[in-house]
């Protein structure tokens, strides 16, 4: 696609109808951008279902047979197509070996996941040795928060974005209060500004600026789960660092999905689940970093057997070895079966970068957010007519491919019609759509179906 280059998606697309001969909405623009989109082999390292296989699908209404339009890797990704091979070579493993498995065969359990930290350190910016492959995502953070969070009488708060992830909003009201402070008083929440729906990064270094000499932690989303806006972690983790915060980020919608530099942007610590955008399956093995400048200074308040070096870790005579950084924080050995899948996920990964998968998210986002707005946009002219409005960042710097779009009708009843039409996407009551086309599979053919879908479940919901 380096024709695009230095083009905006509205550009992009005026430039192929023109060269094609057909309107801008045409799906004949989609089919050619699928052509020329040198990632679109990777759909093919990927399950994807059909619309019978879809529960909701009514087929009276919609082919059966064709590929499901699935806009919702924000919430749970894909299956590798390798993963089934890789969980059946481990239970023939165990059936055939048993206890030898740990240290035998192509991935041995006893430190299966260390052999992937490298690939996953590739999808987050961080080196191979801060990334630790372990636990669900809200006991990393918990971790985490036990060993960077340290109050005091005059610097005890921690800053989050009001709205945060309900699992990141408990966690922090709890380690609060497991200090022995008050939540309401050391939790520190900040809003959008009245008649706002995003965050400005401004508010969010001024509010550290005026307060950061109380603040203990600033503690964000990379990603917003609801708005699916894009936060200036760069900037973010600057300014907290100027007031002598340490600075984290619950990187579970970011992960996978935008390009992360957490090394070289001096991120204190963050964590990450991997069944969203990297695929691993609901409930697989989450993601940990910490910076390699905390790795002999920031040490685990809770140990286990797996944060002790290897080397030494089976002479077992309780003396224990600490592993430096992130790998100390190990509690225990992580179950295979969860690895596979991950696996198969992060080998996909490797065959190209977040670099090329960030380019073509642009555009595919992009074109969707056209499409959107040639169809959905405000009409006065048409007053009584649903329309829809994009609460995500118009700025691509600050979205991931997530768009959230805000109808002016209750949503509930156009969710189901686009549920029966064969569409896998995400409702949020009363009136928000979560749609995400991940470019790791996603289409622009999937982008174009998706409005013609979702046109036709306008019309069916509105008689």
């Amino acid at each position: 696609m380096d024709q695009f280059v230095g083009l905006t998606p509205r550009e992009t697309v005026e430039k192929v109808s023109s060269s094609l001969g057909c309107s801008p909405t045409s799906a004949e623009v989609a089919a050619h951008l699928d052509k020329q989109d040198p990632l679109r082999a990777l759909r093919g390292e990927f399950l994807l279902p059909t619309v019978a296989d879809l529960p909701p699908s009514d087929l009276s209404k919609v082919n059966g047979s064709q590929e499901c339009i699935y806009m919702v890797g924000n919430s749970l990704g894909l299956q590798p197509k390798k993963a089934r091979k890789y969980l059946e070579e481990e239970l023939e493993n165990w059936a055939k070996m048993g206890v030898h498995g740990h240290v035998l065969g192509p991935r041995p359990w006893a430190w299966a996941e260390n052999t992937m930290e490298e690939l996953m350190a590739n999808v987050v910016g961080a080196k191979t040795e801060e990334v630790a492959l372990m636990n669900g995502l809200t006991v990393n953070l918990h971790l985490l928060l036990l060993s960077f969070y340290k109050p005091t009488a005059t610097r005890h708060k921690i800053l989050l974005e009001d709205k945060a992830f309900p699992s990141d909003h408990y966690a922090v009201e709890s380690q609060i209060r497991l200090r022995g402070f008050d939540p309401q008083k050391s939790m520190l929440l900040i809003s959008p500004r009245p008649g706002e729906e995003t965050l400005r990064t401004e508010d969010i270094v001024r509010r550290i600026e005026e307060e950061g000499d109380s603040i203990a932690v600033v503690m964000f989303s990379g990603v917003q789960y609801y708005t699916g806006q894009l936060f200036n972690m760069a900037a973010i983790t600057e300014a907290g660092h100027r007031k002598g915060c340490f600075v984290g980020f619950d990187c579970a919608h970011a992960a996978g999905n935008v390009e992360l530099k957490l090394h070289d942007w001096g991120v204190d610590f963050a964590c990450w689940c991997s069944y969203k955008y990297i695929n691993s399956g609901a409930g697989g093995i989450a993601g940990a970093f910490i910076h390699e400048k905390h790795k002999d200074t920031v040490k685990p308040a809770l140990v286990g057997w797996w944060g002790h070096d290897l080397k030494t870790r089976f002479r077992m005579n309780n003396v224990l070895d600490l592993q430096p950084g992130v790998s100390g924080f190990r509690l225990s050995n992580q179950p295979i079966l969860l690895v596979c899948p991950l696996q198969a996920s992060l080998e996909v990964f490797n065959m190209t970068s977040m670099q090329e998968l960030r380019r073509k998210s642009l555009l595919l986002t992009g074109y969707l957010e056209f499409l959107i707005l040639h169809y959905f946009r405000e009409d006065a002219s048409q007053p009584h007519k649903a329309h829809v409005r994009i609460i995500t960042p118009s700025d691509p710097q600050q979205r991931g491919c997530q768009l959230s779009l805000c109808f002016s009708v209750p949503i509930r009843t156009i969710f189901q019609e686009m549920e029966k039409r064969g569409v896998a996407c995400d409702m949020r009551e009363p009136s928000v759509l979560r749609i995400a086309p991940v470019p790791l599979y996603n289409s622009f053919t999937d982008v174009h179906r998706f409005i013609e879908t979702l046109r036709d479940a306008l019309t069916a919901s509105s008689t």
